[in-house]
């Protein structure tokens, strides 16, 4: 990537450090919008259900709320990856975080009127911003050399830790401030989060220049991007596994963490301990994201792929294991199962973005974020059925099982070989 292409309207810079200038201003934009939505990303997995729960007053549908949520990040995922291949990313990811906005207050509007439907229709919509959250890590591989990729897609992910990490311990002041304003407490989180969406869409239309997608598009095509656009409609094993890990990934680490605050309430916890349960957990998603990144480009993804899966397991086994009581075993369980979740986040994004020619790569990228969603709103849908007709224990053990399948999955791929797409 020597220099830019030449073109009839302007004389370009022949220098690598300009492209790497963007770069690091790109990762920096995306740092400050990520430590934003990470703090709306709180309100949805740390309330949602024990919202949903008071409304109700019926524990088996607890899991319905996240499955909306992330249903919602379905759809919006297919919309974002169809504006942002036409458009850019800049436009594409900002109407992802302000319809989250929208979302945000109507769950709270919901909640004040005491409306179950508002409610389901608003977390719908506030998938969108969590769904914005996620193609962001795209964005900030655009513009990095293939054997960087991983790393500026950790890069991007990491920055979510701040936010993410805060929201959920803002769960109590934030539900004073909602009881001081007249409202159900349980909305405080919502309050905030649409205001943390809200700056996160402004801080991308106003800093998110020049778009890297746009951008990516006028620089000469890599040896492998080239192979790769030659057969645009053949992915190969890698951009399959790269699925498989994600979605498993996804299934299982939704399916845990949503019914684990319900748990901990069986037992005696408070809000507190559950929310810093989720806190500690939601670290533990993104802060891996550099080393997971490097492991990645240094090792590949079949090891990597295997590592996500163990991970994921033992998360599952000590979840299992772990009695209704102990907040030492429940919160290790939670921070296993986020480094797997963060390990196999950048190895399936990895897997999905080399494997994809940057022609279609937005819009292959937002179909596999529909996949990614659709396998969180299963595993939040059914995470409360299990726990209901059986027990927390039986679902961790489940879904620590089926994450083991990423793993047999990307030694097959591996073993059957694509020179141009599966980083082995």
């Amino acid at each position: 990537m020597a220099h830019l292409p030449l073109s009839p309207t302007r004389t370009p810079p022949t220098s690598t450090p300009s492209i790497s200038a963007v770069q690091k201003r790109t990762l920096t934009v995306l740092l400050v919008s990520q430590i934003l939505s990470g703090v709306g990303l709180a309100a949805g997995v740390t309330v949602a259900g024990l919202l949903a729960g008071q409304m109700l007053h019926n524990t088996s549908l607890t899991g319905l709320p996240i499955a909306l949520l992330t249903a919602g990040s379905a759809v919006a995922a297919v919309v974002i990856g169809r504006v942002s291949q036409r458009l850019g990313r800049r436009p594409g990811l900002a109407a992802g975080y302000l319809t989250g906005a929208l979302g945000g207050t109507g769950v709270v509007v919901a909640a004040a009127l005491g409306s179950p439907a508002l409610l389901f229709v608003s977390l719908f919509l506030y998938g969108a911003g969590t769904t914005s959250n996620l193609q962001a890590r795209y964005a900030g591989a655009d513009l990095a050399a293939p054997h960087q990729r991983a790393r500026a897609t950790s890069t991007v992910i990491v920055a979510t830790t701040a936010g993410g990490i805060a929201g959920p311990l803002l769960a109590t002041p934030a539900g004073h401030f909602a009881t001081a304003l007249r409202l159900p407490e349980l909305t405080g989180l919502f309050l905030l989060s649409t205001v943390a969406f809200t700056l996160t869409a402004l801080t991308l239309l106003v800093w998110l220049r020049p778009d890297p997608l746009l951008l990516a598009r006028t620089l000469p095509a890599t040896p492998a991007e080239g192979a790769a656009a030659d057969s645009p409609s053949r992915s190969g094993p890698g951009l399959l596994v790269g699925v498989v890990v994600l979605v498993l990934s996804q299934l299982v680490m939704v399916a845990v963490m949503t019914m684990t605050p319900i748990h901990m309430h069986a037992h005696g916890f408070g809000t507190a301990a559950s929310g810093l349960v989720i806190a500690l957990h939601t670290g533990s998603m993104y802060l891996p994201s550099p080393l997971a990144g490097r492991l990645v480009d240094r090792f590949g993804a079949t090891a990597m792929s295997v590592v996500t899966a163990g991970t994921l397991l033992a998360a599952g086994v000590v979840a299992a294991l772990a009695p209704g009581h102990s907040f030492t075993l429940l919160t290790l369980a939670l921070v296993l199962l986020g480094v797997g979740w963060s390990f196999g986040l950048v190895t399936g994004t990895a897997i999905v973005t080399n494997s994809t020619p940057l022609a279609t790569r937005a819009k292959v990228q937002g179909l596999v974020d529909v996949a990614i969603a659709i396998a969180g709103a299963v595993g939040g849908l059914a995470s409360g059925i299990v726990v209901a007709f059986a027990s927390y224990p039986t679902l961790a053990v489940l879904c620590g099982v089926l994450a083991s399948v990423a793993a047999p999955a990307a030694i097959v791929a591996a073993r059957k070989g694509s020179s141009r797409a599966w980083p082995t």
